[in-house]
């Protein structure tokens, strides 16, 4: 505990006093030296965490402590500011850090911990029980609304009714690991506020309507994924069907907690309107600094004032999900700075000119890194390639251009395949760690990679077929 506050103090007092001057690209590169590759081992080193400790039996029960998490957290991010302040050639500390914490995580835990405590008081309690055809029916819904709320949003209002739904089941982890892939990812590339790597191609210049045009890709890949869905749950269903029985309980669709409706709301419109430094839409006022951050405090407040205790509790709503991915995601922000500036600097030596290789490249990336950054990174890439007369192209706004083939290959690979590990996207494991305290038990890191090597890379590779 001591070494926890110690160690938040230090970083704070570090982030403030670190100057952070202009930066070379969007992590901040000053050129990247020979030994780059020993900076990027506590961002390796924090992945393996998360994914053996649960493994080990003997560290398994100590890794379950949030605190404890924070510690192995810090440990990789101050070993990764370490690497930074020491190595001239790598990213700047204070640039790390400015970079890091308050343009990323604190937007980044401010949008979850709204979106987190505001879905958190909306109770939508339905006749459903586990059913195939129902869970079927959360899952499609999710789909439907996700690049239209934004897959954070749509994540914390479905998850609870799925779960609810699948109370009685025996085999339950298969739905969440599929709601991960359609609601948390691939439900919102339709919109800019569908997914973040879309909004800042959207803030880049790239027409607010233009990822409509990927509706078919959309109605491929979710559409895949729900008939896998389906039969896999049918299956099983099928399997348990006389150890479980039907509820006698004769509930009805219900929706308790209404005031949050039009908070969340207000919420996606701070986050899709307010951008600091820029103009709000339709006025002549510039947003300071924090200022969407502090719109999505009030309403989280709001929530909080307005919200009957007793849809809360009838929700099983604890602050312990949470709390795990803002312990975990302070590591994996400041660490990971160090990568994406190897990347940016590295990036257009990749070699890589084709749709397919920016699809798959921009996809497997962005598994493992922030998928946001990860996007950019290549978006700038590709707006350097040439391209010939016969090749559709966007104007972007400030008179640059983009194939359109290459833009859609990004955008799919960063929404479509942040959804192969847990960490792909920050709904994956707000949902993880909600379905685990409500007693399911989910797979591994690995067991998840599984799941997704397994099924969802072999439907992108498949839909990637039909791709432009």
């Amino acid at each position: 505990m001591a070494f926890a506050v110690l160690a938040s103090c230090v970083l704070v007092l570090a982030l403030f006093l670190a100057p952070h001057g202009p930066t070379d690209g969007e992590g901040g590169t000053k050129g990247i030296s020979a030994n780059w590759w020993i900076g990027v081992l506590p961002f390796a080193g924090l992945l393996g965490a998360i994914a053996v400790f649960p493994l080990i039996p003997a560290i398994a029960h100590w890794w379950h402590s949030n605190l404890n998490r924070y510690v192995v957290s810090l440990i990789a991010a101050g070993l990764a500011l370490l690497y930074i302040g020491v190595d001239a050639g790598a990213v700047g500390v204070g640039n790390a850090l400015h970079h890091a914490v308050p343009a990323e995580y604190i937007p980044f835990m401010s949008l979850l911990f709204a979106l987190y405590v505001i879905a958190g008081g909306l109770r939508i309690e339905t006749p459903f029980d586990g059913h195939p055809r129902e869970n079927l029916t959360l899952l499609l819904v999710g789909a439907l609304i996700a690049s239209f709320v934004g897959t954070t949003g749509a994540a914390m209002v479905l998850i609870r009714p799925l779960l609810e739904s699948i109370r009685r089941r025996k085999y339950r982890a298969h739905s969440v690991v599929f709601f991960i892939f359609i609601v948390c990812n691939c439900g919102g590339c339709l919109l800019p506020i569908g997914d973040p790597p879309l909004f800042m191609g959207y803030l880049r210049g790239v027409p607010f309507g233009w990822t409509l045009t990927l509706w078919k890709e959309w109605l491929l890949v979710n559409g895949l994924l729900l008939v896998a869905y389906a039969v896999i749950d049918t299956i099983l269903h099928r399997k348990e069907r006389h150890e479980v029985q039907r509820a006698d309980d004769h509930r009805r669709f219900r929706v308790e907690g209404a005031v949050n409706i039009p908070l969340l709301a207000l919420a996606i419109a701070a986050v899709a309107l307010v951008v600091p430094g820029a103009t709000v839409a339709g006025t002549d006022i510039v947003a300071p600094p924090f200022a969407r951050e502090g719109l999505l405090l009030v309403l989280t407040a709001a929530s909080w004032a307005l919200t009957p205790k007793r849809v809360r509790q009838a929700n099983r709503f604890e602050f312990g999900a949470i709390i795990e991915v803002a312990a975990i995601f302070i590591g994996i922000f400041i660490a990971m700075q160090t990568p994406l500036a190897v990347l940016s600097s590295k990036g257009a030596d990749l070699g890589i000119s084709s749709p397919i290789a920016f699809y798959w490249v921009t996809g497997a990336l962005s598994s493992f890194l922030d998928n946001a950054p990860t996007y950019v990174v290549f978006f700038e890439i590709a707006k350097t390639l040439p391209f010939s007369p016969e090749e559709a192209y966007i104007a972007l706004a400030g008179g640059s251009q983009i194939r359109v083939d290459l833009l859609t290959a990004i955008s799919l690979g960063a929404v479509f395949m942040g959804a192969n590990t847990y960490i792909g996207n920050g709904p994956n494991f707000m949902v993880k760690a909600i379905a685990e305290s409500e007693g399911v038990q989910m797979p591994s890191f690995f067991g998840y990679m599984a799941w997704s090597v397994g099924i969802l890379i072999p439907l992108l590779a498949l839909a990637e077929v039909f791709f432009p």
